[in-house]
């Protein structure tokens, strides 16, 4: 018998141990609504320890109400309704300060089929938390639907005008509203992308395809194509070591990553952009900076936060755009900071490791 309670013991502190591991609350009670367990984030968002709670009825130490006011255990009837039901959908309630939870339950017969409720497993999850989330994802779509409506609206605008009025127009008058179109159309696409890269970074499903990249080649090609769009040539100075290592990087992110920094800088900033590449030992780092009023200590840890526009947010834009950069390197398995530049400016600084052609998708 000594060696059965010692067996009991040990498995009973397994569970203790592989519930706490658990990043949700969990609270298990048997049908008649004795506490069986609880882990460690149901204790720490109730404030209700397992020693106080095993042992106790539900109602006492976790009197949780919906917001009418009326008792969710006793709504809930372990003992009674349907006996096909093994699932209690999550919803908002409130312990007695006022706290708002998440709860959810799972109903464990015997037999598992129209059998007595054995167990019943409830998951807590931090209703503050959830509401952030919510405001994040009504933040994006506000933003979404702002960013949309005006290349939209001019699309439509404009091709209505021509289908309808087209031999009034010259040829010249033509290109222009034409050209418009095309504008806003790359405005519409390059949003779209935004907001799938954002999508790929929370999930974790952003793939990388590396290959052998030459870092200040891929910077040149994007200040040429800078310079072709109408920025003067005298704004950017690019600055490369002599004994960079073979690179193995994506790069199209990597252009990516260069073009939402220099455009940064450019929008943001003021005098030279200043490029600079240099290898770290165990990889590359590259610099961006830019001679504006730069970015105060306070603000720094905001930057690469999504929608985060500082004071400039009358210049447009979502904001998503150091998010995704930040995203895009750690990505590489790189780090990226923002600091003060030596001539007072913004400096932006990523570093990415060398890598290796074996390097799987992340």
């Amino acid at each position: 018998m000594h060696g059965a309670d010692t067996d009991g013991r040990v498995v009973a502190s397994a569970c203790t141990i592989a519930i706490d591991d658990l990043p949700d609350g969990l609270i298990v009670s048997d049908r008649f609504g004795r506490v069986l367990a609880v882990n460690r984030a149901a204790a720490r968002l109730t404030g209700v320890t397992a020693e106080r709670a095993v042992g106790k009825d539900m109602n006492e130490v976790f009197p949780f109400r919906d917001h009418d006011g009326r008792e969710w255990w006793k709504a809930l009837d372990p003992e009674g309704g349907l006996r096909t039901r093994s699932r209690v959908p999550e919803r908002p309630l409130h312990l007695p300060g006022g706290q708002e939870l998440y709860v959810a339950a799972r109903l464990s017969r015997e037999p598992e089929r129209c059998g007595d409720v054995e167990r019943v497993t409830i998951t807590l999850r931090d209703g503050g938390a959830r509401a952030r989330l919510e405001r994040s994802r009504a933040d994006l779509v506000s933003t979404v639907a702002h960013e949309l409506r005006s290349p939209l609206t001019s699309v439509k605008g404009f091709t209505a005008t021509l289908l309808a009025k087209w031999t009034r127009f010259t040829d010249e008058q033509k290109r222009v509203m034409l050209e418009t179109v095309n504008n806003d159309a790359d405005r519409v696409t390059r949003l779209i992308t935004e907001l799938l890269d954002v999508s790929r970074i929370e999930s974790g499903r952003l793939e990388l395809h590396r290959q052998v990249v030459d870092v200040p080649a891929r910077a040149r090609r994007i200040v040429a194509g800078r310079v072709a769009a109408g920025e003067a040539e005298g704004r950017f100075r690019l600055v490369a070591g002599d004994d960079l290592p073979e690179m193995w990087l994506d790069q199209d992110k990597i252009d990516q990553i260069l073009g939402n920094l220099m455009e940064n800088a450019v929008r943001h900033g003021r005098g030279t952009v200043t490029i600079e590449i240099e290898s770290v030992g165990w990889g590359v780092a590259v610099s961006v900076r830019d001679e504006g009023e730069g970015i105060t200590p306070e603000l720094a840890p905001r930057v690469f936060r999504q929608f985060w526009r500082g004071n400039s947010r009358r210049r447009g834009g979502t904001g998503l755009g150091l998010f995704i950069v930040k995203g895009l390197v750690e990505a590489h398995g790189g780090t990226i900071i923002v600091q003060r530049a030596p001539e007072g400016g913004a400096e932006f600084r990523f570093t990415v490791p060398t890598g290796t052609p074996d390097f799987a998708t992340v």
